[in-house]
């Protein structure tokens, strides 16, 4: 087995592709699957949108799905999942009924539409011909991670948001990773400082190794939001090669929202629409229930680490006003 490269194309059997548009200041990420993959996922945001996120639930009759998408553009960016739509069915991929193959994908959207970039498309938005751009794009190996894709006009509270990606394999050889939209109404670092929350669970610097601050003040855990009359959402999916039950699935987006909680302060608020999506390529069976805990336990992590990624990795849109990202502040 390949080594890992910290990205959710360790998981073999996925790729992934991006549409960007930094005029536009969005973009499009297509995750898609060589085999239809079991699926869930779990909204815990006060103000999310998506589409075919009901059949996700465990007792909902379709398992599997072709492709997650993640899109910027609010309500407009639901349009993105056509595009991939169409490319799945170009290769008749799709679930059978009768003669037809209608292909599943599920998407989330974060808003991004106040960010400074030109929302002026006339009639028809630009995200279903991004989500088929995204589609052709989706490749095997590594992919760009920050200003790319459904991270391209994210932002958060205090920081410009991004993609972000992160992997990890269990003791038995089973792979688990996540991808990250990182557009939250709160802030994924600590006060005013460089050091992340997901800092406990880095992995060898890979968002600047700063570790935790020495000491907490009130200032540090005071709330950072954009404000009330905005709305973000944080987006993403876990996916791993273990052999789930879509129940089990289902279990993994809630351990990513625990992540997410741990990454993002604060997370879950009225006007975001955090939503974490999970899949399994079923490739490798489970010994016992202590692999799956182990699972749960990693996909926490790996969301964490892949929102810190998704900021650390961010640049500021080449727009007027543009908000700063962490590098253009700690260097």
């Amino acid at each position: 087995m390949p080594a890992l490269t910290n990205l959710l194309t360790d998981i073999d059997g996925v790729s992934v592709g991006h549409a960007t548009d930094l005029a536009l200041g969005s973009g499009v990420t297509a995750i898609v699957f060589d085999e239809p993959a079991v699926a869930s996922g779990t909204v815990l945001g006060g103000a999310p949108g998506g589409r075919e996120t009901a059949l996700l639930d465990p007792s909902m009759v379709v398992e599997a799905v072709d492709a997650l998408v993640l899109s910027g553009g609010s309500a407009f960016g639901l349009d993105a999942a056509g595009g991939v739509q169409a490319g799945l069915r170009s290769i008749g991929r799709g679930f059978q009924v009768g003669n037809v193959r209608v292909p599943i994908v599920p998407q989330a959207i974060l808003m991004d539409l106040l960010n400074g970039g030109n929302k002026d498309w006339g009639l028809q938005s630009p995200y279903r011909d991004m989500g088929y751009d995204a589609f052709k794009a989706a490749a095997k190996g590594p992919f760009e991670l920050g200003t790319v894709g459904a991270g391209t006009g994210a932002t958060t509270a205090t920081l410009k948001g991004g993609l972000g990606s992160a992997s990890a394999e269990t003791s038995r050889g089973h792979r688990i990773a996540a991808i990250v939209a990182v557009n939250a109404m709160g802030s994924a670092t600590i006060g005013t400082g460089p050091h992340f929350w997901s800092a406990p669970f880095e992995q060898e610097g890979e968002f600047g190794g700063k570790g935790m601050p020495q000491n907490f003040t009130a200032s540090d855990i005071a709330l950072r939001a954009k404000g009330v009359n905005l709305t973000a959402t944080t987006i993403g999916a876990v996916v791993t090669d273990a052999v789930l039950s879509k129940a089990q699935v289902h279990r993994l987006s809630i351990l990513a929202h625990d992540g997410l909680a741990r990454a993002v302060l604060p997370a879950h608020l009225p006007a975001d629409g955090d939503t974490m999506f999970s899949a399994a390529t079923r490739a490798k069976p489970l010994a016992d229930l202590a692999d799956f805990m182990e699972l749960c336990h990693l996909a926490t992590i790996v969301t964490a680490r892949a929102i810190a990624r998704g900021v650390y990795e961010a640049a500021a849109l080449p727009v007027e006003n543009a908000q700063a990202s962490w590098r253009d502040r700690f260097g």
